[in-house]
């Protein structure tokens, strides 16, 4: 009888204890949740100042880690087979790096910035007229092969080519200071730009970050004057990590609005809540 009634209370302490701590959960995920006042309030303040959204506001802002990225190094052998197989080329460098030419394909490596032009198109042709699927074929077919967890970032059109962003994905967050452009036309890939460090995986604790809100009124209190003249529309929001000069080797979480008209994203520093210039 009474180890029945032991029984008993041992199930009655565990429910209660549950309870209690779904509370705590249920407390700590509303602290980092932005209510659906505020968010009427920073699109009406925004709406105020000749700014609007297209896409809807991001509503969590739980504490994040840093992440720990190396400089920009990379193996040079490595890339010249990539972009040139086993071909005979030019190999010179200097105090900022290599120059690696066949003509009239040539690749730069220089302070931790890769470029490659090939005006007679690398890849293969794209057919007929300037596809964006035809495109994305071959942009996707040479990061696969060389770099897979880059993914595609976005797609931008200009007069006769397209541009595509790929930046890497490190456990679900992206790396926006990580990243392989491409400019394709009719002819294939013309250009590829990359720039990249490996991850070395999280660097100290949890630390907090500003709210979405937050770092939307600092974006209208930087671009109020500039709306006022020529209309915004932020057409996506997100949060990604980015490496940052005066934090080394650090990348630290950032947000990014983009703008209608604009494939370049505004950066605003999450811990700080500070506009990156």
């Amino acid at each position: 009888m009474e180890w029945e009634r032991a029984k008993s209370l041992i199930v009655l302490f565990f429910v209660l204890l549950n309870l209690a701590l779904g509370s705590m959960l249920l407390m700590e995920s509303r602290r980092y949740t932005v209510t659906a006042e505020r968010e009427n309030a920073i699109i009406e303040i925004l709406e105020r100042n000749n700014i609007t959204m297209e896409t809807g506001l991001l509503r969590r802002f739980q504490p994040m880690r840093a992440m720990n990225i190396t400089g920009f190094y990379y193996n040079v052998d490595e890339l010249q087979r990539i972009f040139f197989g086993n071909t005979t080329v030019t190999r010179t460098s200097n105090f900022s790096g290599y120059i690696i030419t066949r003509r009239p394909a040539e690749l730069i490596i220089s302070n931790g910035f890769i470029s490659y032009d090939n005006p007679r198109g690398h890849g293969g042709i794209v057919p007929s007229e300037l596809s964006i699927a035809e495109a994305q074929r071959l942009t996707d077919a040479f990061v696969r092969a060389n770099w897979p967890e880059f993914e595609l970032d976005g797609v931008y059109e200009g007069d006769d080519r397209l541009r595509f962003s790929y930046r890497q994905v490190y456990r679900g967050h992206v790396i926006h200071s990580n990243f392989i452009e491409f400019i394709v036309t009719e002819i294939g890939i013309v250009r590829v730009e990359m720039q990249f460090g490996q991850v070395l995986g999280w660097d100290s604790e949890n630390q907090p970050i500003a709210a979405p809100d937050e770092a939307l009124l600092t974006f209208m209190q930087r671009n109020w004057a500039f709306a006022l003249v020529a209309p915004m529309v932020i057409t996506r929001m997100d949060l990604v990590y980015f490496q940052e000069d005066q934090y080394g080797h650090l990348a630290i979480p950032f947000y990014r609005v983009f703008i209608s008209g604009s494939s370049d994203p505004f950066l605003i520093n999450a811990v700080t809540n500070e506009m990156f210039h």
